[in-house]
């Protein structure tokens, strides 16, 4: 059950500034791929707040809102698709990571990263299972990656209106195939994700 508990143990360790961390728009066939980190305020009323999954894009737009005027602290980081063909997926989910850590203005002195394998972004971290379903910190960071991301891609849709971005954010839909067969692979579509279809 999501909750505060995680944080709250990391401070009574001893751990004042702890901050959750987050991916968005790994499995996408177009466009970068967004992270951020979060650390909320003791202030923050959570109430709504949940893995960015889990919620409609209106909730998750609210959200957004009320934590980029909550006092939270946070940053956001990208990975290219250049940089996601020439490192992988993982490696650029983790890059990401570590910029939006580092585009942070203070130093945090705790990481919770949504997952199972560490970013190794130099700090101390701690990786958590489905911890955007068990952290505030982590779903907070969910949600400004998803969000963020999410209006990156509608405004690729302005640029490249032929691949109909607005309608699935670069996912691997039906449409999105079938335009991405009837115009070809642009510059923004991940080509490491669309081999097959590179080769023809």
């Amino acid at each position: 059950m999501i909750s505060f508990a995680l944080e709250n143990a990391a401070k009574r360790e001893g751990y004042a500034l702890v901050c959750g961390v987050d991916e968005a728009g790994r499995g996408p066939l177009a466009g970068p791929v967004f992270a951020a980190a979060c650390i909320l305020p003791e202030s923050f009323e959570p109430e709504g707040l949940n893995d960015s999954k889990k919620l409609s894009e209106k909730k998750r737009e609210a959200l957004y809102e009320k934590l980029t005027h909550s006092g939270a602290i946070w940053a956001v980081g990208t990975a290219s698709v250049q940089e996601i063909d020439q490192i992988n997926i993982l490696n650029a989910a983790f890059l990401a990571m570590k910029r939006a850590v580092d585009a942070l203005p203070v130093t945090p002195d705790l990481l919770l990263v949504d997952g199972n394998r560490s970013p190794n972004t130099g700090l101390l971290e701690r990786t958590v299972v489905k911890g955007d379903s068990l952290s505030y910190s982590i779903a907070a960071a969910s949600i400004l990656a998803k969000v963020s991301r999410d209006r990156y891609m509608l405004a690729l849709a302005e640029q490249y209106p032929q691949y109909a971005f607005e309608q699935h954010k670069g996912y691997g839909t039906k449409l999105h195939y079938e335009r991405i067969k009837q115009y070809g692979i642009s510059e923004v579509h991940r080509r490491s994700f669309l081999k097959n279809l590179a080769e023809k």
